[in-house]
């Protein structure tokens, strides 16, 4: 069986380190920025038995370099959020399959089979600029949906709102993607009482209102929905997976996908739990990229498996990532 065929399939530790070391030397070869990377480093490939032990990419050379393997050529290009004139990261994106594998796996876990729920989207940002990761995965579940009433809003609140009572009324279990702003936007328009509803904050205030701590925000929006918690996605642009948190700001994982904590001050050291410091994500999808990425957000591992993430390296420019400083 393929590598490729094999990511989605893992199921214990073990497994996981055999593929991710069999995609680190794959991918020291056949990805020449990370190649370079890693030999000025002076680490020998063949040194590494562990995925501890790998070297992990800076996020940050997604904005200057192709990170895709030779010969390949790229299906799909998702580019980063940002303001005019910021350099914005770009993700080339050899396998879309991959993707489509990726976060329809994901999904089914942590929400079950996506053709039992309504998918609203309240996503104006995103939909008003191309190369939107989100937007692609929002597409596709909503097309997968067997709801009738899943689909975009955009800035009609009203017919959201009526929405959202058709719903309840019926009995349907729903999830609405929104942007901070626009959530924010609604809830002081409408009184919404749907203690079922799932409510997913994708992250971002895009420059339309004050960046607020998590707890404050999401107080406001379980009282203006009036759900028990606000659940939350961490992906990013150069990503191809991504967590899902269903409270509390405590994300978990699928099993293709982990995240470590390195030494803020010594990048190549990683930290135990219950530490703070920089995270570093294994993401086996990103299979025809780099599947080793050194972040620039700051964060904490609990040894039941969770993570929290509690803001950006101070110099960070800020993007749609689902980050609010603490």
């Amino acid at each position: 069986m393929e590598i490729a065929d094999r990511i989605f399939t893992i199921q214990n530790e073990e497994e996981f380190n055999e593929i991710a070391l069999q995609i680190f030397q794959q991918q020291v070869q056949r990805v020449p920025v990370y190649k370079m990377y890693v030999e000025l480093l002076n680490i020998l490939p063949e040194s590494v038995k562990h995925y501890r032990d790998i070297p992990f990419l800076p996020i940050q050379f997604f904005k200057t370099q192709e990170i895709i393997t030779e010969s390949s050529s790229p299906e799909v290009i998702f580019t980063s959020s940002g303001t005019t004139g910021m350099v914005t990261s770009q993700h080339l994106v050899a396998d879309k399959a991959l993707y489509e594998q990726s976060f329809r796996k994901a999904f089914e876990q942590f929400y079950g089979s996506v053709a039992d729920i309504a998918v609203l989207a309240l996503l104006p940002s995103y939909l008003e600029r191309s190369g939107s990761s989100l937007i692609y995965m929002v597409d596709d579940l909503i097309k997968h949906s067997k709801q009738a009433e899943s689909g975009y809003f955009l800035y009609n609140h009203d017919e959201l709102y009526h929405a959202l009572l058709h719903l309840k009324a019926k009995g349907t279990k729903t999830i609405l993607f929104g942007v901070t702003y626009a959530l924010l936007d609604m809830i002081e328009n409408y009184q919404i009482d749907f203690p079922e509803l799932i409510v997913m904050e994708t992250g971002g205030m895009k420059g339309k209102r004050k960046e607020m701590v998590r707890e404050e925000l999401h107080d406001l929006l379980c009282k203006g929905f009036n759900v028990p918690a606000i659940h939350s996605e961490y992906g990013m642009t150069e990503l191809l997976s991504q967590g899902y948190s269903y409270g509390e700001g405590l994300f978990h994982t699928p099993k293709w996908m982990k995240i470590l904590i390195r030494d803020t001050n010594d990048p190549l050291t990683l930290l135990d739990n219950k530490k703070t410091g920089a995270i570093n994500v294994i993401d086996l999808a990103n299979y025809h990229s780099c599947s080793f990425i050194a972040t620039q957000d700051l964060g904490k591992y609990h040894p039941d498996g969770s993570f929290e993430i509690l803001g950006r390296f101070d110099n960070s420019d800020i993007r749609g990532c689902n980050l609010l400083v603490q």
